[in-house]
């Protein structure tokens, strides 16, 4: 079988009233019916708005309250066309293939009725071998019907009735902007006179020695165990007719070397097994707890000798297991994962849809939310049941970077009620999606648990479970195709939803997405029992830089989403300035805003992660709401932003998550001068035995040391390590501000130096915070490139920085600005204080921006650029370049 993709001919799209391209000519006059458009380009794979925006005919749908005009684009019908011409090898079957259609959609070849189809995530595949036999080329039309009117968040669960992603129709970090298109590849499949049909493919090690991280050790070997469907092509094609049909599989190891073959008699409409032995395996682990090495299975069918078919996969060798956590009550599900034996803490990510037209999105999209999740030490992503089944090239970067994925099925919450929805439409849609997403995504090593869907209830604040027959017939079909990977009903998945202080009832929570307040937030999530985080978070504005982006100047100060629709429309739910003024005062300037609710999003992340990861593994992971957004939010949970930027609470993130990590645990952060503070230091590491020394300071913002402590210890196994107390007394500073700053520190030299962690506390009477707003004035940060810049895989830009602090109060939050705007950046260390007279030395990182649809103008503009970055670098509350000198001309 050979595919090719046809989305790179030239396609057209135009606009009509519902039901006017059936008709065709007015039924009282005869004459014709016109569109609501003319013909225009069409992206393909891609999205009716992206095109009407090219075309000029809609304005740019993400700045200020644009969305809302563009809603009538929903409500018509869509015909694209083009002309497909044969292919040169016609074989004995030709088949056209879209591989994504959103949503309702009839497909004509001239004015041949191909078929209808509804529904995005199965293929809709039309056999079309006869019609090229009689001509060089078909002219498709692919007619899309206007979006069916399904639920927003608010709304009735029981009452949902498509496979349509729900989180364009409304969601609290979304606009309404329902995507119409052709949103995943086309392509024509040629067939010999056999195909390889669907492929089950499994690995797992045996003879191994339990929690033994080296591989191939104690004389392991790897099993790749997989299942081919063949299927017969032609009528005079197969075993019956005399046709020897040979199935061969190879497997080739990392390096390319041949390390196991298989050759077998292959029978027509049955499954065939095939088990290899691969002899000392290199072993893949999660990111954080090993290396990612990916071999290569080739299947190739053969008849009398002949290769008609083949198939190629990219798998690792891993032996999958779940545990229950340690203390859990009787009942409880398993959330501890184990790969090759070894207990996986999971430091996670729910990720939402990249954008709203999620056909324009490109690989490049997706590899830099990929390369930002392995660099912010993450290791699992939740694919949250909102959203999509994603694309396939998502699970190959999770496959390649360590990044398991818990994949959800597209059903969600909605307010008013949580049911699944047992409607009998509803119930065969999804039914066929699931189908279609575990035959393909089971095939990905990275794939660790299939869940029934997002917050699913079956009444308030009790997650639905097996006894629901739309849950059950998922449980079903995950033990039909995919029966060792885990299926949790629904997340959270009880007995209760949300994060409690009642003892012994979370398990999997969700909860909360606000910071709770102090000391409030210090007591719910510090004490908790959860065995379980899989949905929270902390919400924060986006960077200054992304404001200007969407925001027109009347909208760029300071304001309640209470008072501004222009704010409201780009985040009602995650409004922040009361929070934010009670901690800070006043907010007078958006920059300054910006600066100091990022902060208390950072924090208040921050304390989650840490309190959880102090509990592993009675508490066996976080999964942080949320990594990224799909359009740009004034304020919201993510991140990381619209524009590829990330914020400070994912570099806060980073390092809650190191592989080698102290943290401080306290209950506030307000004390009185003179009040005793004695709270315990924590070391946690990804393995035992590794010797670490933590070192304390309790500073001032001028750099003072008013206390240090010094703790020794060696890393527990697979648990948390209480290291020592920190005992002081609070002392009195100029501006009120106490700085503790954790570093831990091992004479290992395959682990990576770990930049400290800064905890700040305020002794003052008014606003927790409210100093820091003077100390910019009093910094000054000088910055020098230390060698020229270096190019990278993919046109990256790699260069190291040292920063310096040569003002006479604490620079903090220091952080670099990539200027060019061409560039996605992100960086070893970012959002790190310096005291007067230090110094850090930072490894900048910089991407062409390569963004689809509506940041396709970005992506064009850095292709033709070919200008260098232009890096800054700013501390908290420094706006102007005046606040910051670089050594370095050339820069």
């Amino acid at each position: 079988m050979q595919e090719m993709n046809i989305g790179g001919l030239e396609w057209e799209v135009k606009g009509f009233w519902p039901w006017v391209p059936i008709k065709g000519t007015s039924m009282e006059l005869g004459q014709e019916l016109l569109g609501v458009t003319e013909w225009l380009p069409a992206t393909v794979p891609g999205g009716v708005h992206y095109d009407l925006y090219r075309a000029g005919l809609i304005a740019h749908p993400y700045r200020d309250l644009n969305s809302l005009q563009c809603e009538w684009v929903e409500n018509r019908w869509w015909l694209y066309r083009t002309v497909v011409p044969r292919p040169e090898r016609t074989g004995a079957r030709i088949e056209l293939v879209f591989k994504g259609l959103d949503y309702e959609a009839a497909v004509y070849a001239g004015q041949t009725l191909l078929g209808e189809h509804r529904g995005m995530y199965h293929e809709a595949v039309f056999d079309v071998t006869s019609l090229f036999d009689e001509r060089e080329s078909l002219e498709i039309a692919v007619l899309l019907k206007h979006a069916p009117d399904e639920m927003a968040q608010i709304g009735k669960t029981s009452e949902t009735f498509t496979q349509k992603s729900r989180f364009n129709y409304k969601w609290d970090f979304s606009t309404r902007l329902v995507n119409l298109g052709i949103w995943d590849d086309v392509v024509l499949r040629v067939h010999e006179s056999h195909s390889i049909g669907e492929v089950a493919l499994h690995t797992d090690t045996a003879g191994r020695r339990e929690g033994t991280e080296a591989a191939g050790a104690d004389g392991a070997e790897g099993r790749i165990r997989l299942r081919a469907r063949i299927e017969r092509i032609t009528a005079d094609g197969g075993a019956e007719h005399g046709a020897s049909l040979r199935l061969i599989v190879r497997c080739y190891d990392p390096e390319g070397r041949l390390a196991a073959e298989s050759e077998t008699d292959a029978g027509i409409d049955r499954e065939t097994a095939v088990e290899l032995t691969v002899v000392q395996p290199q072993l893949w682990y999660p990111n954080g707890y090993g290396d990612q090495p990916l071999y290569e299975v080739r299947l190739l069918l053969q008849t009398d000798g002949v290769t008609v078919d083949e198939r190629a996969y990219r798998t690792g060798i891993r032996k999958l297991e779940y545990a229950a956590n340690e203390g859990a009550p009787e009942g409880a599900l398993p959330y501890t994962v184990k790969i090759n034996g070894k207990r996986i803490y999971i430091r996670g990510v729910n990720m939402t849809p990249i954008d709203h037209l999620y056909g324009n999105v490109t690989d490049e999209q997706y590899a830099w939310m990929a390369r930002l999740m392995k660099e912010g030490n993450v290791n699992l992503v939740r694919i949250w049941g909102g959203g999509l089944i994603e694309k396939t090239r998502l699970y190959e970067l999770c496959d390649e970077n360590g990044i398991l994925v818990w994949q959800e099925f597209v059903q969600s919450s909605s307010g008013v009620d949580n049911i699944p929805s047992k409607r009998p439409e509803f119930l065969e849609l999804l039914e066929r999606s699931a189908r279609a997403a575990l035959a393909t995504r089971r095939n990905h090593v990275s794939l660790a648990v299939w869940s029934g869907g997002n917050e699913l209830m079956s009444e308030p604040n009790k997650p639905s479970d097996l006894t629901d027959t739309n849950l059950a017939m998922l449980r079903d079909l995950v033990r039909q195709y995919d029966p060792d990977r885990l299926f949790l009903p629904t997340s959270a998945s009880g007995p209760v939803e949300y994060i409690t202080e009642e003892k012994g009832l979370g398990h999997d929570v969700h909860g909360h997405w606000k910071y709770q307040g102090n000391p409030r937030h210090y007591e719910l999530y510090g004490d908790n029992d959860n065995l379980f985080h899989s949905e929270f978070g902390v919400d924060g504005l986006s960077r200054i830089k992304s404001l200007r982006k969407f925001l027109s100047e009347p909208h760029r100060k300071p304001v309640s989403m209470k008072e501004s629709m222009v704010w409201r429309h780009h985040g009602e739910w995650w409004d922040t300035l009361e929070r934010d003024e009670e901690a800070f005062g006043p907010m007078t300037e958006l920059a300054a805003f910006s600066d100091c609710s990022q902060w208390m999003q950072a924090e208040g992340l921050r304390f989650i992660l840490e309190a959880n990861r102090r509990r592993k593994f009675n508490n066996s992971g976080s999964i942080i709401w949320q990594l990224n957004e799909p359009w740009p939010n004034v304020s919201c949970t993510n991140l990381i932003d619209y524009y590829g930027e990330p914020k400070m609470a994912y570099y806060w993130m980073k390092q809650a998550f190191a592989p080698l990590h102290a943290s401080l645990d306290y209950r506030k952060l307000d004390y009185r001068i003179g009040e005793p503070f004695s709270q315990p230091l924590y070391v946690n590491a990804c393995e035992a035995g590794i010797p670490v020394t933590v070192t304390a300071e309790v500073l001032d913002a001028q750099g003072a040391v008013h206390h240090a402590a010094r703790y020794e210890g060696t890393t527990a196994d697979e648990r948390a390590l209480r290291i020592g107390e920190l005992e002081f007394l609070m002392p009195e500073t100029d501006d009120g501000l106490v700085l503790v700053r954790v570093r831990c520190e091992t004479e290992r030299g395959d682990l990576p130096e770990q930049p400290p962690s800064a905890y700040f506390f305020s002794v003052s009477d008014g606003p927790l915070y409210a100093s820091a707003l003077t100390l910019a004035r009093d910094a000054r940060l000088a910055s020098q490139r230390l060698g020229e810049w270096k190019r990278g895989e993919g046109g990256a830009a790699l260069a190291e920085f040292a920063i310096a602090n040569e003002g006479t109060a604490a620079a903090l939050h220091v952080h670099a600005e990539e200027l060019t705007d061409f560039y996605w950046m992100e960086s070893d260390d970012q959002y790190f204080t310096l005291l007067p007279g230090e110094t850090r030395v930072v490894t900048v990182r910089c991407v062409p921006k390569a963004g689809g649809g509506l940041l396709a103008e970005e992506a064009a503009a850095a292709q033709a650029s070919n200008v260098l970055p232009q890096i800054r670098f700013r501390s908290y509350l420094q706006e102007s370049s005046t606040d910051h000198h670089e050594r370095n001309d050339e820069q």
